[in-house]
């Protein structure tokens, strides 16, 4: 019998088991740096001509690996590949496919700083943020498997004289699945997981910035032994090949997370039916977010800079749910920025992989270091810096904390999503403006609200429109099954990933009755 799950317990780096554990996984990881990983299709290991190389963001001329490169045929032959596959793996026994996820996350737990070590190399996380983002990988694979028993048997329905009822969850059929590069291991194998436990068949598609670790994961379903062609490895372009995966007529749902723009782009294009199309596309969206922490003037200030600044900076900003905006009360402004700036100015900044424990790494790409400090640029137009323009590590692509004082609510620092670690400072006066303010950009996704006024916190609690809202807390770090996530308007579809109607979301219910 299954013990309750339970999320992962984090460990302390300053203590000398868990810094040692780490240094050891970094030098394993270090001795694999450059492989080759071919692609997963049907069972069988293909290479192509054309390859991706995973570079170390905080030392960009340091190959991590490289996978090889699919094309519209390699889409094609691994979308046919999990066709095939599903016809079986549809009738396998909803609790044997639970089985294959305990197996999975027990082989991860077991070598749990290996897999942070290969996000530090590959996505220049900070120790913590790594080991976090294998932990949620862990939570995923336990939590999905224990909902799959639930939903496996016959669902209650009322009885009714004279007839047999029952309802039943089956699965879609193949899904194709998108996942972001920032939790290239938690959110890659959450929606994997929930896909293939449901009874589905996956091709994934792994963000180019990270798809070494989508390959370790694959190395883990093929030692418990999934069958071939459930989840197929297909690294590739987000262009032709990856419209070619969302058009294809054998597709029943894409599960995506990453921009806004390339998830509104999947949700057209999944809306259109093609030949030999007998359904209508699924879409589980989660699109980014523009979060706010909101501070009133009955905070505790001091509770509040310490989760602005972990909200703002954790992974270098590089989160949907990261704290972009602080929107404070004028009355206690100065107080708070005061702390925020000085918090901030203790974060370090520099190459994880080392043997110091940085705060920071670096942000994932040359592109997002030019778009990040092209944001920058227009913050010194819009607001004033309070901190920022300090030396960095070079060669990699390091960005310090960066704040920017009276930013009008209506900028494009407020409104327009940067991915990375500059914090844009708002004011108001009272909480009916804090709240417009906080509420006034399309998205929706996570928020939170310092306040020590019951009244303040029950009004925010209806008002403040977003999928997570947390009071007296920072806006990062939603754990499985303890925080669902997933947000409103422009941040997705809500699909509330690590939460228990999540799995639903890949299935669909067939009534069935026998007159007795």
């Amino acid at each position: 019998m299954l013990t309750p799950y339970r999320p992962e317990e984090y460990v302390d780096f300053s203590q000398p088991g868990p810094r040692q554990n780490m240094l050891d996984a970094l030098k394993l990881v270090e001795s694999q740096l450059g492989r080759s990983y071919p692609l997963r299709i049907g069972g069988k290991k293909v290479d192509t001509a054309a390859k991706i190389d995973s570079i170390n963001p905080a030392l960009p001329e340091q190959v991590v690996g490289r996978v090889a490169k699919a094309g519209i045929e390699e889409a094609h032959a691994a979308l046919a590949a999990a066709d095939e596959a599903f016809k079986t793996w549809s009738r396998v026994a909803p609790e044997a496919r639970a089985r294959y996820l305990l197996r999975a996350a027990a082989v991860i737990r077991r070598r749990i700083y290996e897999f942070a070590a290969w996000m530090v190399y590959e996505e220049s996380k900070p120790w913590i943020e790594a080991y976090a983002d294998a932990c949620e990988c862990v939570d995923f694979l336990e939590f999905y498997a224990r909902e799959m028993m639930r939903l496996g048997p016959p669902q209650p329905v009322t009885p009714y004289p004279g007839e047999e009822n029952e309802l039943r969850y089956i699965p879609l059929g193949v899904g194709v699945v998108i996942p972001p590069w920032n939790f290239p291991l938690a959110i890659m194998a959450g929606m994997t997981s929930a896909a293939l436990v449901t009874g589905n068949t996956v091709v994934l598609k792994p963000a180019s910035a990270s798809p070494i670790i989508a390959a370790k994961f694959m190395e883990v379903l093929e030692e418990v032994m999934l069958p071939p062609g459930v989840v197929n490895f297909c690294p590739g372009s987000g262009g032709a090949m990856g419209d070619a995966l969302v058009d294809s007529p054998r597709t029943r749902f894409i599960a995506f997370t990453g921009s806004r723009e390339i998830g509104t782009r999947i949700f057209e294009r999944a809306a259109k039916v093609h030949p030999g199309q007998t359904w209508l596309k699924r879409t589980i969206l989660e699109m980014g977010g523009k979060d706010s922490i909101v501070v009133t003037d009955k905070a505790d200030v001091a509770a509040a800079a310490e989760g602005v600044v972990a909200a703002a900076f954790g992974f270098q900003g590089q989160k949907c749910s990261a704290c972009s905006r602080l929107v404070v009360d004028e009355r206690v402004h100065n107080a708070l920025v005061t702390l925020v700036v000085e918090r901030a100015r203790k974060l370090t900044v520099g190459n994880p992989t080392s043997l110091e424990n940085f705060n920071m790494g670096a942000v994932i790409d040359k592109a997002a270091f030019e778009k990040i400090n092209g944001y920058i640029e227009i913050g010194r137009k819009e607001g004033r810096l309070l901190l920022g323009d300090v030396r960095t590590p070079s060669p990699g692509y390091f960005i310090p904390p960066t704040i920017f004082d009276d930013i009008k609510p209506t900028a494009r620092l407020a409104q327009e999503e940067i991915f990375g670690p500059v914090l844009a400072i708002i004011r108001g006066r009272g909480l009916d403006e804090l709240l417009a303010i906080a509420n006034g950009t399309e998205y929706g996704l996570t928020g939170a609200i310092y306040s020590n006024d019951r009244a303040e916190l029950e009004r925010a609690r209806h008002e403040f429109h977003v999928g997570n809202l947390y009071l007296n807390r920072k806006c990062t770090g939603a754990l499985v099954d303890v925080q669902p996530f997933g947000g409103f308007n422009m941040s997705g579809t809500d699909s509330k990933a690590g939460g228990r109607d999540y799995l639903q979301l890949f299935m669909q219910g067939k009534s069935i009755t026998e007159r007795l």
